[in-house]
């Protein structure tokens, strides 16, 4: 759906200093979740909502969907004081991918409040190579070394400036290729 695309770039672009991205929790399903809906909120019927169905991309099965809420709950419970446990647990969530479509751009803003609460650090997406994350990604799941280092090297302390934020967003856009997504 190229129209979802760039309605919720839209909405992931107004979030900036808004009273919306202020009211979600960081750093739980919840508050991805409450990302997830306000992103594509009227754009897919499962906006926000835990999918029930199993998927995979390029031969990888994510999260089987009868355990996810159980492995959701664990993640949930994972800590987030150092950068370490917090790409742990990004890398974790991705592994769940708990919706049916839009995980990727969800993920980025929710690992970007857990920085920005624990550490006063967000990622600077634009000095992200899309062929360096998306290869760091598909490997994490069986060591999350890769992406801790590739994202470490885009460290910033600027939280709040509104160009970092929106080329991140751009970024994130642009890290979205078609939807690969089989059911299972």
């Amino acid at each position: 759906m190229e129209n979802s695309g760039a309605v919720s770039k839209e909405r992931a672009i107004k979030l900036f200093g808004s009273p919306e991205i202020e009211s979600f929790e960081v750093g739980t399903t919840k508050g991805l979740q409450q990302i997830h809906a306000h992103l594509f909120g009227g754009l897919y019927s499962f906006a926000g909502e835990i999918r029930l169905k199993n998927i995979s991309k390029d031969d990888f099965r994510f999260a089987n969907s009868l355990f996810l809420k159980d492995v959701l709950v664990k993640i949930d419970t994972m800590p987030e004081e150092t950068y370490e446990q917090i790409i742990t647990k990004y890398a974790e969530m991705n592994i769940a991918h708990p919706f049916m479509e839009g995980n990727g751009r969800s993920m980025r803003i929710w690992l970007d409040l857990i920085l920005k609460k624990n550490l006063k650090k967000c990622v600077d997406w634009s000095r992200v190579d899309k062929s360096d994350y998306l290869s760091a990604m598909i490997r994490s799941h069986i060591n999350d070394l890769e992406i801790r280092e590739l994202l470490r090297g885009s460290l910033t302390d600027k939280i709040d400036d509104r160009e970092v934020y929106m080329k991140g967003i751009e970024q994130s856009y642009y890290y979205e290729e078609a939807d690969l997504y089989k059911e299972n």
